[in-house]
């Protein structure tokens, strides 16, 4: 199941009403998402600026407490000051922020869609029944990509927005439906 939830069956029937509860919830987040995603990009891009800030804290103290003698202190040190910097940089100017983070997933979306045309023909050759969904796949993310890219830096205002809330929606309508076949299968 989506957003890393998963259970057994009979787990799955027990807690039925719980998932979907979680379900409905995050069917209605993720329309409230979709409906305002102007505050919703604005949300992520803060949730990530502080998790960055505090992960470079965090790390920049365990660093310093392991010792200069311990190994990779500097490739961590590096790597605590730039989670650091990222941070700052991102709560500084949340609006520039998003630019960022919506050329980043731009560029997600451009990656995995050309690494998936170059695995197109290895699931070909293995799977063949897949290999047209590997495609299909691998084009909605380069279109995506470069719709992104195509309206930067206007859409980095709500793009992410509306993706986190389509994201929601979808899991939340998965997870409801799922614990709805869940009760259908105990004859509930």
């Amino acid at each position: 199941m989506s957003g890393g939830f998963s259970m057994d069956a009979q787990t799955l029937r027990k807690y039925s009403t719980w998932v979907m509860i979680y379900g409905i919830v995050l069917v209605l987040l993720g329309a409230f998402a979709i409906v305002v995603p102007g505050v919703t990009t604005i949300a992520v891009e803060l949730m990530v600026g502080w998790l960055l800030l505090i992960s470079g804290l965090i790390g920049l103290i365990s660093i310093f407490r392991s010792g200069t003698d311990s190994p990779g202190f500097w490739w961590n040190l590096l790597g605590a000051v730039i989670f650091l910097l990222a941070g700052i940089a991102l709560l500084w100017d949340p609006i520039a922020g998003t630019v960022t983070l919506t050329l980043i997933l731009a560029a997600y979306l451009l990656a995995t869609g050309v690494a998936k045309l170059i695995a197109m023909p290895h699931y070909r050759r293995t799977i063949s029944g897949s290999w047209g969904w590997i495609l299909f796949s691998a084009i909605v993310d380069i279109v995506l990509g470069l719709l992104i890219v195509s309206g930067l830096p206007g859409n980095a205002l709500w793009i992410l927005g509306l993706f986190v809330g389509i994201n929601l929606l979808f899991s939340g309508i998965a997870l409801t439906f799922t614990a709805l076949e869940a009760r259908k299968a105990a004859g509930q």
